[in-house]
């Protein structure tokens, strides 16, 4: 089923061409006029579609501008429609509008669907709609790619199977090499950071701090640089407090309290408020004894040891070594310490990570390889099979002693790393395999086979393009196919030959054919002629269906030159008759 019809073109102000619309039909068009008629602006109009290159001598003399406008018919969710609403355009019910404007100027647009395009978008779009071979514009198989493609598919199942499989392991190959490409790139630094980690958690574990030390050493500091003010004040305030030996007639507050609480003490049973001030006196005084008591103690134990305040500051500086690099104070440095060690470990998994996958990298590889070398296989029996059927259909398009090949090769990689193993070899791989595929033409024998753009004449080329579509017809996905000069240099049998391929092809795709050949036109399903008429200076030119008695007009003139020659006629009617048979 088709995908993707041309259903018409406008042309306007193009060459010859001051205004013509052009309507095909799904199957084979074939489109004839005299010379200098403008047949060729069909093609040349399909290619400004198609985002060809703009020659502003094409604009007609004395117009503005060129204009070509196309009417597609594009079905279901084709890559055509996908891409064109991708790009903003609007599809009316399934028909997709092209237009192409060049100025006299040089300047060229592009609208896609009501939507201003580059025109480089168009030469993308025409890579899945047309297929052109003329004198002057090659595309579609011509292209190795495409060559592949094609090859791929006639071969059927003996290559789709492996290919599947293999764009499986191709995909988690790339897969895994990004994965261990990443791992590998970051290990660097993530070797660094783990040195750093490491260096500071053996820091940390040679100094071997404690919860709260930096606290502890930090008044013990404060306390041993001031021993003996810190004495000489504890012991002044136990002698206020409970006398001083050295003064037996000093007043001490502890004297003086306990006074007061026996002057209360002999009345208190007189007035219960005042029972209550002895009984605070009396609390007094033990707290005043025991203060004493804790002072002197105080002044007794504090000592004043310069080695142990030495020893006391250096274990500080030790932890303020650390707080500075790794923690507001000793609590932060311990909880930097719980936090690397757990990085660390993580980071040193990546070690068992980079061998999981570099082993799974070598086996996929050598799993491409295997399957590299049965799609090499396959495609190497599909394009004899292949060869010989182009070859036989260019037996019977006059060109009895051309020999079309497919070359197959692989590119040797001086880095293993770079390739797969295909018969011992590193070859450089791809999507699709290893395969560089190229279709060859030997034009007669003796000939060294050439690619075919290059091994062939114009007319040569159409008629070897055509046997190649023919023999990939229903394999190649492209909808339509435009033939110019197809029929160049050919004649009689072979003309008759050139139009029944043409309707082969057409079963599975749409076909124009601008021909001179009465033969070949007589096999289309619909048949335009380009018209011409002389107005003064103007010349303008139509294009017109032919049917009926039109069309035995228009073969008898291309047969004899005279539309109206009863010989011609009977020859253009029994050309006809024979075309609807053997079609």
């Amino acid at each position: 089923m088709v995908v993707s019809v041309l259903e018409e073109m406008r042309i306007r102000s193009l060459g010859v061409i001051d205004d013509a619309v052009v309507e095909l039909s799904p199957g084979f068009t074939a489109v004839t006029g005299e010379t200098g008629a403008g047949k060729t602006m069909v093609v040349t109009s399909l290619g400004l579609l198609l985002g060809g290159r703009a020659d502003p001598a094409l604009v007609r003399v004395g117009a503005k501008a060129a204009v070509v406008e196309g009417r597609l018919a594009v079905g279901g969710r084709s890559s055509v429609a996908v891409r064109a609403e991708e790009a903003g355009a609007e599809l009316d019910d399934g028909t997709l509008l092209v237009s192409r404007t060049l100025s006299a100027e040089g300047r060229s647009r592009a609208h896609l669907g009501g939507r201003s395009v580059p025109v480089g978008l168009l030469g993308e779009l025409a890579d899945d709609l047309v297929a052109v071979h003329g004198q002057t514009d090659q595309q579609g198989l011509l292209r190795p790619a495409r060559q592949r493609q094609a090859l791929d598919r006639y071969a059927g199942d003996a290559v789709a199977a492996p290919l599947a499989k293999y764009a499986d392991a191709y995909r988690r190959l790339r897969a895994v090499v990004a994965e261990l490409g990443e791992i590998t790139e970051r290990a660097r630094e993530r070797a660094q950071e783990a040195d750093l980690l490491r260096f500071g958690l053996d820091e940390i574990a040679a100094t071997e701090p404690l919860p709260g030390e930096d606290a502890e050493l930090a008044a013990e500091a404060e306390r041993l640089g001031h021993a003996e003010s810190l004495a000489s004040a504890a012991t002044a305030a136990h002698a206020a407090l409970a006398g001083d030996p050295e003064d037996p007639e000093g007043v001490d507050a502890g004297t003086l309290v306990a006074g007061a609480h026996r002057a209360l003490a002999a009345v208190r049973s007189h007035d219960p408020a005042l029972a209550a001030l002895a009984d605070r006196l009396g609390e007094l005084g033990i707290l005043l004894a025991d203060v004493a008591g804790e002072l002197a103690s105080y002044a007794s134990g504090l000592d004043a040891d310069p080695r142990r305040l030495a020893t006391v500051e250096e274990r500080r500086a030790s932890l303020a070594h650390l707080t500075r690099k790794y923690g507001e104070d000793i609590a932060g440095v311990l909880a930097w310490a719980r936090a690397s060690a757990d990085r660390l470990a993580e980071l040193d998994g990546d070690d068992d990570r980079i061998g999981e996958l570099t082993a799974e990298r070598d086996a996929l590889r050598a799993e491409l390889g295997g399957l590299a070398q049965e799609l090499t296989d396959a495609r190497t029996e599909a394009a004899k099979r292949f060869a010989d059927a182009v070859t036989a259909e260019l037996a019977s398009l006059a060109m009895p002693h051309a020999r079309v090949t497919f070359a197959i090769r692989q590119n040797e990689t001086a880095d293993p790393e770079s390739g797969v193993e295909v018969g011992g070899r590193a070859v450089a791989y791809g999507p699709h395999g290893v395969d560089d595929v190229e279709l060859l033409l030997a034009p007669h024998p003796g000939a060294q086979p050439r690619p075919i753009a290059k091994g062939a004449s114009g007319g040569e080329l159409s008629r070897v393009m055509l046997a190649v579509e023919v023999v990939f017809a229903g394999s190649d996905p492209v909808p339509t196919y435009l033939f110019d000069e197809v029929d160049a240099g050919v004649g009689g049998k072979a003309a008759v030959e050139v139009g029944r391929r043409l309707a082969k092809l057409a079963r599975t795709a749409q076909v124009v054919v601008v021909t001179h050949l009465p033969q070949v036109a007589a096999f289309a399903d619909r048949h335009l002629v380009v018209e011409k008429t002389v107005d003064g200076a103007v010349t303008r030119s139509g294009v017109k269906a032919m049917e009926g008695e039109d069309r035995i007009r228009e073969l008898s003139r291309m047969l004899a030159g005279q539309e109206d020659s009863q010989l011609a006629r009977a020859h253009a009617e029994e050309l006809l008759q024979a075309a609807r048979a053997g079609s």
